[in-house]
Order: C-alpha cells, then structure tokens, then sequence
C-alpha cells in the first residue's frame, strides 16, 4: 500500500461518506460487508477456534486509527491486498466491534487530536518499558488479553532485534520485563473485557443528520461560529457536510467534505475549508446532542482549532469573545441552538443592549463593573446555561504560552517532506484566591531567543526559523547549512509572549525544539 499521511487516510475514509449519496445498489454492490471482508480477507491467518474467535483479533480492541496502523502493517509485512474502500469498510466494522468505550479513550484524546504529545504517564515502569520509543497514549488507547499483550512484546523484539540493548534499554533487563511481568501488569491496567465496553455495546447510535450550531477557536486566527449541514449517505454511519462559518474578523468561509462515525461516538471527517485540506478528530455525546474536538490541517497538524458543535433545545456552545475586563465595554456573541429568553452574563456584568436575538445567535454589549469581583461567570439566554463560560479580570497577572513545550520540524531544501510549523497562542490568566484563572487567549507581540547558553552560542534563533506576528513558527530549511559549517538548522529555542494590559507588559514563555524531518510517522505517533 502507498503511504499516506494521517490527513489522506482520513480523505480516504471520510470519501465513503461521498460515495455513499451514490444509488444504494450500486455502492453495496461495490462494498462488501465488514463481516464478510473479515472473513474473506483475515481469517486465512487468524484461525477461529472452537468457539468462533480469530486468533489475535478477537483478543484485542482499538480506536479506529488503532485498527488503521494494524491493517497498514497487515498489507506492508503480510502482502494483504485490500482496495482503499475495503480499508475503510474493515476500520469501521473493527472499530465499530471492537472498539474502545468513550471513557477508556478519553485520557488518551490528545493522540488522535494531533494535540501536542509532551506527556507524564502515570506509571513509571510503563513510560520506560513501551513510552520511550512511541506515545503513552499509543500504548493506553489499546485494550488486549494478558496473551495478546505477551505476543505485542515478542513482536516488537522480533521486528526490532536490537531493541533491549539500545541506549536506552541498558538500565534494565528489558527483555525479562517485556514477556514476564509486564503484559500481566498491562491487562490488568488496560483489559480486553471491561464494564464501560460492555455497556457502550448496547448503546444506540443517533443519526446526525441535521442542522448543526458550530463553534470554536483558531490558534492565530481567532474564533468562529457558524452552521454545520450534516446529510445523511446510503451508507451506515456515512455523512456528507457542508459549514458556513464566520470568523471574528467577519471573514466568511464555507467548507464541504465528508465523515464516517466509529463505535457510535469516534467523528472522523475530512473537508476542504477554503485553500486548506483539513481533518477533524471530534467525540459524539452519549446522548447525540454535542460534538466536540479539534480539527486540523492535512501534513501540518500543529495548525488547527478546536470545535465544537451542538444541536436540540436551550444548549450553549460558545462566547465570542469569553472575557470581559472590570470597568470596559465590549460585544459579545452567544452562539448555540434553540436560544431564547433573558439574557445573563453573571454578577457585576450589565447587559447595555441586546443587538441582535435569534434562536442560534445572540450578541450583546456589555459592560463589566469597576469594582467587579474577579473570576468566572455563569452565563444564560432563557433555559440554556453554560456554567463559568464568562471570565471577568481586573488585571491579566501572568501569561502562559501554549503549548508550553513544543516541537517543529525543519523540511523542504529539494526533500519531499515538508517544513512541519509550530502554532504558539498566547494565554492570559487572572489572579484569585484560589488560585490563577484562566482568562483565554489574548493578542501578543512574539519573539524567539536561544533556549540556552549553546543556542545562544550556536545563534539557534538566527538559523532555526522565524516567529509571525500571529504566533505561528515556521521551521528552516532542511539539509546542510554552509553557515554553519555545514549542519543542519536544528535548534533550541525560546518563544516569548508579551500582552499589553494597560500600561503594563506581561511576558510568558515555551520551549520550542526545531529538530529533522519526521520520515515515517504513525497515526498514533
């Protein structure tokens, strides 16, 4: 099979969704059946027993880009043949079958949102014995029988020979560890059979067909709201879209793409939003009323947003924007579904005007009082309530750059593998009794500096790239750099935020590594 990025395996799952709005008989006469491509395609291997399990399959369950990398590797060591539609119909019926519970994926989310992958795992031994080549998240986002466990470490020693004596092996008798007592302690921790798997089984899946009320956030960009149309393919679970979105700034942009639902809660879609190819990691609620997650570019996955998307009675989805300064004055747009009633924006916030009242937007100008007491607000239109949605500071008391570690990839200089950038934002926060507050993102003068005494020494922030206005670091070129005596632009930087309050000057920092391409990577890296 070619090699794809995560964004086109997205394209080429999501493109069902598309393929599906064809008549019904001519997509399942093109497309058979999970089962049966199970059968067909896997079972020549894996051996049923006695009792009808695959050998190996039925012993283990994952996300669907878990289920992804598995049949990617089937077809790369095995010389599996699928087509790209069978691919995509063999995910969904392993996803949908053996899948994970919403709660069992839900520490783990920030792996398959392509959020950034600094992690503290909270088992030591784990983080050294399976996080030290790959993601925590990787290994957490897999459930497994104590034997099917075992096997994974035979694997992994028998793809990679070397792999117990390695720098970073030495400090153990890893190999000991990887087939005694560690695929005990990994059942144990992360079981095949559990409770909430069990439960989530029974569970219906909604149809999301419909008018959906979007939201979110852009790191660099702002926020925005609109209108996400859902439509309903011939295929199960198959979904074609088309938003209208507004940015803050009142730019207008429309997308159109398509999306298939896995284990009747994993979103994975695929749209073209303006000039940018874009995938989008969401989770539906139990109750189908609410989609949540981040979307992001195709092969420039640092850049992206968080979403939101609700539909249904009275429900809030976001404040544009959500803080508001004691003593000034300012817009604020509620956007949501099935709005209606007084508004309230908390204690000490005065609603000066009501500029526009519709049962998905409401904008008002506020105003915040002098004195008002700091914190957080809860926020109303009627029935529909969004609790501390609204902050409310009388002075921003530090700043926080996010991500506060970071990493970028140089790329380009005649190679086929492009710069991977790094988008900073800078956050404001407010001090309280109980301790510092988040007051969101806040516009910010940016720089970059040596991180150290030898990237300053080594002039890093000259060679490794070069921070925008917006926040958004773009790597150097790869390859060897004459100037500095032939290496490469590899550096360790450090990234300054600095916001104005007033009279006032408040700086936050991160820890920006801009190291080589990344020539192989993984859906769950």
């Amino acid at each position: 099979m070619k090699r794809m990025s995560l964004g086109l395996r997205f394209a080429a799952w999501a493109s069902l969704a598309l393929a599906a709005l064809m008549p019904a008989h001519e997509a399942h006469a093109a497309e058979p059946s999970g089962p049966a491509l199970l059968n067909a395609k896997c079972s020549t291997c894996h051996a049923r027993s006695e009792t009808g399990a695959l050998f190996r399959i039925d012993a283990q369950r994952k996300t669907p880009e878990g289920w992804m990398m598995t049949i990617d590797r089937m077809q790369k060591w095995h010389g599996v043949i699928l087509t790209e539609a069978e691919e995509a119909t063999l995910i969904k019926h392993l996803a949908d079958t053996r899948g994970l519970a919403p709660e069992e994926a839900a520490p783990f989310r920030y792996a398959v949102e392509r959020r950034t992958l600094v992690e503290t795992p909270d088992d030591s031994d784990l983080a050294a014995m399976c996080a030290r080549c790959h993601s925590y998240a990787r290994v957490g986002l897999q459930r497994r029988a104590e034997g099917e466990w075992r096997r994974l470490a035979h694997m992994h020693l028998g793809q990679w020979p070397t792999l117990e004596y390695q720098s970073l092996s030495r400090d153990r008798k890893w190999w000991e560890l990887a087939s005694g007592e560690l695929p005990g302690k990994l059942a144990a921790k992360w079981p095949l059979v559990s409770e909430a798997w069990t439960a989530w089984q029974r569970h219906p899946t909604a149809s999301l067909a419909g008018r959906w009320r979007v939201a979110g956030h852009r790191p660099g960009k702002g926020d925005y709201q609109g209108v996400l149309t859902i439509g309903r393919g011939n295929g199960e679970d198959r979904y074609s879209l088309d938003y209208q979105l507004t940015w803050a700034d009142g730019t207008v942009e429309r997308a159109s793409g398509g999306a298939v639902l896995y284990t009747g809660y994993e979103w994975r879609g695929a749209v073209t939003l303006g000039n940018e190819r874009v995938s989008e990691v969401l989770r539906l609620s139990p109750d189908g009323t609410r989609l949540h997650g981040r979307w992001f570019v195709d092969g420039q996955d640092a850049i992206g947003a968080d979403m939101v998307a609700v539909r249904g009675k009275a429900v809030i989805a976001a404040l544009s924007p959500a803080y508001l300064k004691a003593g000034e004055t300012r817009r604020i747009t509620i956007a949501g579904s099935g709005l209606g009633g007084t508004v309230s924006l908390g204690a000490d916030v005065r609603i000066d005007k009501i500029e526009t009242a519709t049962a998905e937007t409401v904008t008002v100008i506020a105003s915040a009082q002098a004195k008002a007491k700091p914190g957080l607000r809860d926020v109303a239109v009627g029935t529909a309530k969004a609790s501390g949605a609204l902050a409310v500071y009388d002075a921003v008391s530090s700043v926080r750059v996010e991500p506060e570690t970071m990493l970028a990839r140089l790329g380009g200089g005649g190679a086929p593998v492009p710069v991977a950038p790094a988008q900073f934002e800078a956050v404001a926060y407010m001090a309280a009794p109980e301790g510092e507050i988040r007051i969101g993102p806040m516009p910010a003068k940016w720089s970059a500096a040596g991180f150290d005494e030898t990237a300053i020494h080594d002039e890093d922030a000259r060679f490794g790239g070069v921070v925008s206005a917006s926040g958004l670091f773009t790597p150097a070129e790869a390859g060897p750099n004459s100037k500095r005596n032939g290496n490469n632009n590899v550096a360790n930087l450090l990234i300054k935020a600095e916001i104005g309050d007033g009279a006032r000057v408040v700086e936050g920092k991160a820890h920006l590594i801009v190291a080589p391409q990344r020539w192989n990577d993984a859906a769950i890296r």
